[in-house]
C-alpha cells in the first residue's frame, strides 16, 4: 500500500513577495508616524517651556504668587 503525501498549501514566491512588501511597508509607515510624533512632541515642548505665567493676588497687603 503507497500513501502518497498531499501537499496542503502550495504558494508561489509571489505570496511571499506580497507579504513581505506588506510588512515593510507597515513597519516603514510606523517609523515615520513615530517620527513625526518625537518632533511635534519636541516643538509642544518647547512653545510650553517658553511659557512662564504669574499670578499675583494681593489680600489684606500680602502678596501671594
Amino acid at each position: 500500500m503507497t500513501t502518497k503525501k498531499q501537499r496542503h498549501q502550495v504558494k508561489s514566491r509571489w505570496y511571499y513577495i506580497f507579504w513581505g512588501a506588506a510588512t515593510v511597508s507597515v513597519f516603514v509607515g510606523q517609523m515615520y508616524v513615530g517620527t513625526g510624533y518625537r518632533k511635534m512632541s519636541e516643538s509642544f515642548d518647547r512653545i510650553i517651556n517658553g511659557i512662564e505665567v504669574e499670578l499675583r493676588n494681593e489680600r489684606n497687603g500680602i502678596r501671594y504668587y
